[in-house]
Order: C-alpha cells, then structure tokens, then sequence
C-alpha cells in the first residue's frame, strides 16, 4: 500500500504535478492547499495577500480528480476567499482534500478544524483556519484496517517557532487521528505542519507511539529547489507502529511543487 503526502502549493506547478500523481498513483493521496473555484471556467486565477501575490491553478479540485480517475475524493475547505482575473473578483475555496482508491473501503473518516473554524467570508486574518481529515480503510491486500489523518498546519507570520495555538493544533490532530483508528491499526499522521523539526509538536506526536520519519530516517529537508528561504523542513509523516513499514522516501526530483512529497510504503 502506498500513501503519499504533499502540500500541492496551489498547483503552481500543475502540469508536473498532475503527471506525476498520475505516474505514481498511490493508493491514497493526503494533499494540502487545494483550490476549489466552482464558479469559474478559468484555468488560473492570482492569490493576493499584501505583498505576496501567488498564481493559483483555479480548478485544482477538480484537475486532480480527472489524474486520479479511480480515486474517491473528499474535499475539506477551511476558508472562502476571493481570488482574481484582472480586475475581477472571483469566490475560491481553500483547503485539503483526501483521495482514496475505490478498491478500499472507507469505514471511518473525521473531519475537523485544528485552529479557529471555517471562514465564510474571507480567508481571514493571521494565523488563519486550518483543517485536518482521518479515513479508516479496510486494506485487502494486507487484510488489515489502515487510519490516514493530514493537516495543513498553521501559518504564523513570525515563524516557525513553538505557539501555544500550534500545541492546540497537534493535540486536535491527535484526537481526529484517534477518532478514526481502532486498537491494532496500523495509524499515519502526516502534513504540511510548519514546523521545525525540534518543535513540540514532533514531541507529543513521538510521545503518543508515533514514529516520526522525515529526519528520523535521515532526510535533511522537505522543500525542493523552488523554495528559496533557509529553513528546509515543514512537512512530516509519522506511523504507529513502525514494523509495517516497508520503505519511506522523501522526493526531491520532479519538483512538483515547493514542498516534497512524501511518499510511505507498507
């Protein structure tokens, strides 16, 4: 079973992307900053935030639900906001969406919010909503349960360091990771979490049985050469218990995006 993890960055890099998933074709794909825009036909739309101006692919929901034609797709926004053509305001929804192959059951799933709740009007001031999604799935290959849960963690304009808003968030990840998962299950927690690897969050995670797998199996970032700041980690996936590990890796090239994606073998 192969369970791949990737912030899509909004699909700037869409082609690259889209191919890639299509390539790989894990069996479920944890993806974060999804852009939904039911209202427009256009292929890109721009993001504006002060200063940061960012090209969106408009109907990213969708595109990758035609690259993964036998997936299931769940879509969790956590804000809508306006993005633009020229001097048109157009609604978009933003969030992360979870995409399970059809030949595996889903038999339990949570959705919820790790910090403030979903924003109707507006994307919201910062640090912003952020949402996170479980799935139970019955795997018949292995003839067990499976329990999937990703976030996108917050984004503070200060930086990475330890919140008490970001220890909030990861024990609400850990509770909606429980929520789905039984006694016995193989668990996976996983996400853009904004962190440093030092952080607490990658201390109450490893402190509830997880094994946390980005540097724990030696990997010196998650960004790839479209990221240009220093801090390289942000991303992480983590297992209970380990031994149901087949492989891990961290993927550097194609870069699909500014984030890496993650990508677990069991």
């Amino acid at each position: 079973m192969k369970i791949m993890c990737l912030n899509g960055w909004g699909g700037k890099l869409h082609e690259v992307l889209l191919q890639y998933i299509q390539t790989t074709a894990p069996d479920v794909l944890s993806l974060q900053e999804v852009v939904h825009t039911p209202a427009s036909n256009k292929e890109w739309l721009t993001y504006r935030d002060g200063d940061h101006i960012l090209l969106q692919s408009a109907n990213f929901l969708r595109d990758v639900c035609n690259a993964l034609p036998e997936h299931l797709a769940v879509f969790c926004p956590a804000a809508q906001g306006v993005l633009s053509a020229e001097e048109q305001s157009i609604p978009s929804q933003w969030g992360l969406a979870t995409f399970i192959h059809q030949s595996m059951p889903i038999i339990g799933q949570a959705q919820g919010f790790v910090h403030k709740s979903f924003s109707p009007l507006g994307y919201g001031d910062h640090p912003r909503s952020r949402c996170a999604h479980g799935v139970r799935l019955y795997d018949y290959e292995a003839d067990r349960p499976i329990s999937v849960t990703h976030m996108h963690g917050l984004r503070d304009l200060n930086g990475k360091m330890d919140t008490p808003e970001r220890a909030a968030q990861v024990q609400k990840l850990l509770s909606l990771s429980r929520d789905v998962s039984v006694a016995g299950d193989v668990s996976i927690i996983c996400g853009n979490f904004n962190v440093e690897p030092d952080s607490e969050t990658l201390e109450i995670l490893p402190g509830a049985g997880f094994s946390e797998l980005v540097t724990g199996r030696g990997f010196a970032s998650t960004r790839t050469s479209h990221y240009k700041k220093p801090v390289k980690f942000a991303d992480y996936m983590l297992i209970n218990p380990d031994d149901t590990l087949r492989d891990f890796a961290v993927i550097y090239e194609p870069a699909v995006s500014d984030h890496c994606p993650l990508i677990l073998d069991l």
